[in-house]
């Protein structure tokens, strides 16, 4: 029988790898190739063998890892599923939660362990602080909205990623039938119609008189806001030389 892990070893275990934790749980710790770390529990329900996912640490110690483990078992050995159980009690799912699960079920579609870090140090550093704690039912538009708009008008790309993000991990949560509904992060006919109040562009055009850094910029606000350049220039006229933006 494998050894049981211990705190410090979890906390300070960089290499890839899968590290069984001994007691009989199924409890398993799995280091990713960019670092990234989180628990499992191999259990078999109704015959079958499943992989279910309980969270990551630091926010999941060990103790609590373990404890999610006994649940799940005894649930089982009641037989019951953990799944259906989880299930029954969608609304106590936080985005946080919902976060971790959708990114272990997709990291391997990353193209790149860089990608893939990326990828969830994003969520983690803008939406996490704010949507964390929140059940995924409950977010609305506004919740989302105030993620974005800190962000928005100066790391443009970064916010309009972030964004995608949200919406991938809600309607993962929504499919997975943690929340009904509308998906508070979509864009079309949605975040679209109001992006320009938190959009400061100033103008609908670009001279070439602004500095690179502000005209990136303003295109990149330009193109979140659903505009898109026309690769035409004004020649003549007090607008002579600026883009030409159309409304897609």
């Amino acid at each position: 029988m494998a050894k049981q892990l211990t705190a410090a070893f979890v906390n300070s275990v960089k290499d890839a790898g899968k590290y069984f934790d001994g007691g009989g749980l199924g409890l398993i710790l799995r280091v990713d190739n960019g670092g990234y770390k989180r628990w499992v529990q191999r259990i078999r329900v109704n015959g079958r063998q499943r992989d279910l996912v309980l969270g990551a640490p630091p926010r999941v110690s060990l103790a609590e890892a373990r404890e999610k483990a006994l649940d799940n078992n005894r649930i089982v050995m009641a037989g019951g599923d953990p799944d259906a159980a989880r299930f029954s009690q969608r609304n106590k799912l936080s985005f946080r939660d919902a976060a971790e699960e959708f990114f272990a079920k997709k990291k391997d579609e990353f193209r790149s362990d860089k990608h893939s870090k990326q990828w969830m140090a994003t969520v983690e550093l803008y939406a996490i602080p704010l949507l964390g704690r929140l059940p995924v039912d409950e977010i609305t538009v506004l919740d989302v909205r105030r993620v974005l708009e800190p962000i928005w008008s100066t790391k443009t790309t970064t916010a309009s990623r972030l964004r995608q993000r949200i919406e991938a991990i809600l309607s993962w949560a929504t499919v997975a039938g943690y929340r009904e509904g509308d998906n508070p992060a979509r864009w079309k006919g949605n975040l679209a119609e109001v992006a320009r109040r938190f959009t400061h562009v100033e103008d609908v055009t670009v001279t070439a008189t602004l500095s690179p850094q502000k005209q990136h910029r303003i295109r990149g606000a330009l193109n979140a806001a659903g505009y898109e350049s026309t690769g035409r220039r004004f020649s003549s006229g007090d607008y002579k030389g600026m883009t030409i933006f159309e409304r897609r």
